[in-house]
């Protein structure tokens, strides 16, 4: 069997099989959480068009945007790593060193919260599936780890 043939023939009908086995076979149960919209953990505010975020969302699109650009200018090292001299491999290793400093300053001012137990946690009441009731929660560190 030719290799083009398996690419462009085989896969797409195969993937067009699984698919409409899935539509045909799997349990559709809809309900109001699976049909609604979600955006970043938020539940959707109908009738109000402007709501307040929490500023540690833009923080945390900020040091995204700043690292993806610091793994475009990676890139080109990657690609040229046998051709480099030791000068452009010193420049790399500075270039990562300045990198893993700035990561771990971030972590440590709070800017990246990767486990925090100190805030309250909200969970949706399992009881009575209604979702605009949360229950509180706390998670702290004196409580958790006694």
């Amino acid at each position: 069997m030719n290799n083009l043939f398996f690419l462009f023939i085989f896969i797409p009908i195969l993937s067009l099989l699984l698919l409409g086995l899935n539509v045909l076979l799997a349990v559709h149960r809809p309900d109001e959480s699976k049909v609604s919209a979600y955006e970043c953990g938020f539940s959707p505010v109908y009738g109000q068009t402007r709501s307040t975020f929490q500023i540690h969302f833009y923080i945390v699109s900020m040091l995204f945007l700043i690292f993806d650009l610091e793994i475009l200018l990676l890139f080109p090292i990657a690609v040229t790593l046998y051709q480099v001299s030791t000068f452009g491999f010193s420049i790399a290793i500075i270039f990562f060193i300045v990198l893993t400093i700035g990561f771990v300053l971030e972590i440590g001012s709070g800017a990246i919260a990767l486990t925090n137990f100190d805030q309250p946690t909200y969970t949706d009441s399992i009881e009575t599936g209604d979702s605009t009731s949360p229950k509180r929660e706390t998670n702290s560190t004196a409580t958790r780890y006694k």
